[in-house]
């Protein structure tokens, strides 16, 4: 078999652009946007709200992964819904981020719906597109590298926002406007560039989508085959536990700055900005570690740390933002091995897919994958926020003795408990270095012999 050609820089470049511009509103999303609506309808309106949201993803998300999979156009398979998703999604972006006075449930709830759907029409076709540019293993990993780095410096720059917005005089409310309409002018052009640069080739023996009915029998089948994949069900099974235990603490976040641990607006925005920082420095030592112990063990000792780190939050006093901004640079340590090896472990399931199946189904594997990162968020929202209620937290203040206790025990016990759940599951992943390099091996004889 020949060595698969190296993709050329300009184009690498072109298709990781849109990553900086689509990550920049992912972690406001999951941690002013709760706040905001929180304070706005109450928090059980808010997380209901939101969960309903959340939960339309469980339909679009399979869906949208095994149309684009199957699409054919003269413009490519992904290419148009990448430009149908990116209309939906910035619209409803600049909606949902910059909302006007007297917001109702019904506003957030249609609002949020639509940028999901957006979302998911650009995510899980334009990660797939990823996976399609090379055939080759060092090659793909190059690419899936070069959109995540673009995308974690998406997620930094979005953080500095605060920061500035704060120095301004500026408010969290008006911060979160700023992201949106950064990320829709820089988005524009960066997708409009890439739908242009980047090939977008059709399979050798392409499916059309088919009716509704004959699509979602198809779906059924894959899915029930898909569920199969041990190696995969496992590793979905500990991200989808280890995503609910982060998306608590995003949820519950700015609340907890400012109640619990009575920061004020600065000290908030420079927290998050030190959170941040430290996910992206932390990236290239989860990878050195990752080639040492394997990848699914340096997940493992990110979770630990992160553990660790949750377990002195209720030993934290009021005021001391200074003990809480060390929390903050150890659990963004954490969320740097959350955005770079679980990736790379999904990788190594496809793979094993296609070894058993000999079928190429980037697509619906990135569209499940996505949907339990969404149904986790989902969970932290739509539990934290009446639980929290329940104890008589308001989240306009003030509160009682109680109340900021159950906020502290939600906000970084549960999380911990999660995790350790996570780690039990995930400690021995049976998809190692060695296993690994058999799979490829084998799908390469499978290839030469095609």
């Amino acid at each position: 078999m020949t060595t698969a050609p190296k993709l050329p820089n300009p184009i690498l470049a072109a298709y990781a652009l849109p990553g900086f511009a689509l990550a920049m509103p992912t972690i406001p999303a999951a941690v002013f946007l709760p706040s905001l609506y929180g304070t706005e309808l109450g928090l059980a309106a808010a997380g209901t709200a939101l969960l309903i949201a959340r939960a339309s993803d469980v339909i679009t998300d399979p869906l949208i992964g095994a149309w684009s999979d199957r699409w054919r156009s003269r413009w490519g398979r992904r290419k148009p819904w990448i430009a149908a998703g990116a209309v939906i999604g910035g619209l409803a972006l600049i909606k949902l981020f910059q909302p006007p006075e007297g917001v109702t449930a019904t506003y957030v709830t249609l609002w949020s719906v639509l940028l999901y759907l957006g979302w998911t029409m650009i995510n899980v076709p334009y990660t797939a597109w990823g996976a399609e540019l090379s055939g080759e293993y060092h090659e793909r990993a190059r690419i899936t590298s070069a959109r995540e780095g673009v995308m974690v410096f998406g997620i930094f720059a979005a953080g500095t926002v605060p920061v500035w917005a704060a120095s301004a005089g500026l408010s969290e409310r008006d911060a979160l406007g700023m992201i949106s309409w950064m990320a829709v002018i820089l988005g524009g052009p960066f997708i409009i560039f890439a739908l242009w640069r980047v090939p977008d080739e059709l399979p050798p023996s392409p499916h059309r989508s088919g009716t509704l009915d004959s699509l979602t029998s198809r779906l059924r089948a894959t899915l029930s085959a898909i569920s199969s994949n041990r190696p995969f069900v496992r590793l979905l099974t500990s991200w989808l536990i280890n995503g609910f235990a982060n998306g608590i603490p995003s949820t519950l976040f700015l609340l907890y700055l400012e109640h619990a641990l009575r920061a004020d607006q600065t000290a908030r925005s420079v927290l998050i900005l030190i959170y941040f920082l430290f996910a992206v420095g932390a990236i290239p030592m989860w990878l050195a570690l990752s080639r040492r112990v394997g990848k699914h063990k340096a997940w493992c000792w990110a979770m630990i740390m992160t553990c660790l780190a949750f377990a002195s939050v209720p030993a934290i006093a009021p005021g001391a933002v200074v003990a809480f901004g060390i929390v903050c640079a150890v659990t963004g340590m954490g969320l740097g091995a959350d955005l770079a090896l679980p990736p790379a472990l999904q990788a190594d399931v496809i793979d094993f897919d296609t070894l058993r199946s000999k079928q190429r189904r980037a697509g619906l594997f990135f569209a499940i994958w996505g949907m339990a990162t969404k149904l986790a968020l989902a969970a932290a929202v739509g539990i934290a926020f009446p639980v929290l209620a329940a104890f008589g937290f308001d989240a306009k203040g003030p509160n009682s003795a109680g109340a900021l206790a159950a906020l502290t025990v939600i906000y970084a016990v549960i999380p911990v408990v999660l995790k350790v759940v996570a780690i039990a599951v995930i400690w021995n992943f049976p998809i190692t270095a060695d296993r690994q390099k058999t799979i490829r091996s084998r799908l390469e004889s499978l290839a030469r012999r095609s």
